[in-house]
């Protein structure tokens, strides 16, 4: 029998036994069911293209990256960071620079079967903020570090019901 450890959590005062083998802070899931919460609408720009124009495009669309993409396969990743770091403190000038001057090309990616721990810590450990989700070389998606706090977010609000259900006997075990 496996030995409780007692702690007190913000739980209405009530004392939650915690197992070692348990989290409450369980980061289960897949990539996949991240990306069936989201728009499947990838949004993506040439190497060829200028920087302004793909600032424009990130704009238009509210996000803060672009899948730089040639012939369907993905070459690398323009951000606001590439933006702020390789043009504008270089001097260079958006409307003439090309994005494959400035795109990031060793991405890392993930397919749809990933947990989400593993993108959380690949994340978190290289210090980006957007996945590319690839099926083969098939891009079937964007995740950022947002739809992953989101996600965590989400599995800490049903652990927290899940328990005051419980403490106030509502457990059907």
């Amino acid at each position: 029998m496996l030995e409780p450890l007692t702690a007190r959590i913000a739980l209405r005062g009530y004392p939650v036994w915690v197992y070692p083998e348990t989290s409450l802070m369980d980061v289960s899931g897949t990539i996949r069911a991240i990306l069936n919460q989201k728009s499947r609408e990838v949004f993506s720009i040439s190497p060829d293209a200028t920087v302004f124009e793909a600032i424009e495009l990130m704009d238009a669309k509210n996000v803060g990256a672009l899948l730089v993409v040639k012939q369907e396969r993905l070459v690398g990743v323009i951000s606001e960071r590439d933006y702020t770091r390789k043009v504008v403190l270089r001097g260079k000038r958006s409307r003439e620079a090309k994005v494959a001057e400035i795109m990031s090309t060793n991405v890392f990616t993930t397919h749809p079967r990933e947990g989400v721990d593993e993108c959380l810590r690949i994340m978190t450990d290289k210090h980006i903020r957007h996945l590319p989700v690839l099926e083969g070389d098939k891009i079937v998606g964007v995740i950022s570090i947002g739809d992953l706090v989101k996600h965590v977010i989400s599995c800490q609000q049903a652990a927290i019901a899940h328990l005051e259900s419980y403490i106030h006997g509502g457990y059907v075990g």
